[in-house]
């Protein structure tokens, strides 16, 4: 098999690559990365230094691909399927980075703020740095209820990378920040999300790992209330 894939179920930016590879049923190789794994940890460290999560090796092209917009852009080049992530016309896709880069940047960033703060040291937490995390998270949020109002996905009719990074951004920011009753249609949204296959079958395999998120409890139920 050509491709493998360095991941996490419960990071949310391997959530994003994860939906990808779903979406067009791209075969691949899981390599989950676990503390107790040193080998694997040691293969990964040598295929990326920098040792952050998700990487693509393709093993056919000799190539490491690192940065989940980066991974998703290759397999639309390189192992396209059904659902293209990248329009084709050039200002289209010039909107749809944007689309991706405001998730990335302004949902998903801030939530990681605020849930890595929760595991920090006793009287080494960072109040002013959640504190402003929140508030940009609040205003993505209402950016976001207002551009989503009469559409389906983030660029309209068409599911694309910016869809990708919306969900694990999204789904992780109403655990530590829940939007439902004041933000209805970004969480409309969210529920599309939500119902798509490719992003419930990575919330199904992720649930396993639910308890070692701070927010557990909220993710747990959560997900056992979509599931009902």
């Amino acid at each position: 098999m050509s491709l493998t894939l360095y991941f996490h179920p419960l990071s949310s930016f391997s959530h994003k690559v994860l939906i990808a590879l779903y979406e067009n049923a791209t075969p691949f190789e899981p390599r989950i990365l676990h503390p107790d794994d040193a080998a694997l940890g040691a293969r990964f460290k040598a295929l990326w230094p920098i040792g952050k999560f998700p990487v693509l090796r393709d093993e056919a092209r000799q190539r490491n691909i690192p940065e989940s917009s980066i991974i998703i852009e290759y397999l639309d080049q390189h192992y396209p399927g059904a659902t293209r992530f990248v329009p084709e016309d050039a200002e289209h896709a010039r909107q749809m980075r944007g689309s991706d880069r405001f998730f990335d940047l302004y949902i998903h960033a801030p939530m990681q703020k605020i849930v890595a703060d929760t595991l920090r040291p006793a009287g080494k937490n960072d109040a002013h740095g959640v504190e402003e995390a929140r508030t940009m998270l609040a205003t993505a949020l209402g950016m976001l209820d207002r551009e989503m109002a009469g559409k389906t996905w983030a660029m309209g009719d068409a599911f694309t990378m910016a869809d990708c990074a919306a969900a694990p951004a999204l789904f992780y920011a109403s655990q530590v920040m829940p939007f439902a009753a004041t933000h209805a249609n970004a969480a409309a949204y969210l529920q599309r999300l939500r119902h798509r296959p490719s992003f419930a079958r990575v919330l199904a395999e992720a649930r396993p790992y639910f308890n070692l998120f701070p927010q557990a409890a909220a993710a747990e139920g959560a997900e056992l209330k979509r599931s009902a």
